[in-house]
């Protein structure tokens, strides 16, 4: 099985699961709004700043995050659907549970 690692300042995040409607009505995917939130799978090393030092992530594995609508790039990976990676800056903020 192959794993991803993000390189840089980059995380992989799990797209959770839209809701189903309440009412039984069934839309397509392409009439769904997507999810804005997920859970971090993986988090790369980080970036050098200005001053050549390494910047540590914000984020960590197992958080729960809010991002914007169209960040990221979607992945196929064998085991689950729904895989973005998004650079740390798209991430808006991080959800208590």
């Amino acid at each position: 099985m192959k794993t991803i690692k993000p390189l840089g300042n980059r995380v992989l995040v799990q797209r959770s699961k839209a809701p189903s409607s309440k009412g039984g009505i069934l839309l397509p995917d392409s009439a769904q709004e997507k999810p804005r939130e997920g859970v971090v799978l993986e988090v790369g090393p980080g970036k050098y700043g200005d001053n050549g030092k390494l910047e540590p992530m914000h984020v960590q594995k197992g958080d729960c995050v809010l991002f914007s609508s169209y960040a990221g790039t979607e992945v196929k990976h064998e085991e689950s659907e729904d895989i973005l990676i998004l650079s740390v800056d798209d991430i808006l903020g991080i959800l208590s549970k």
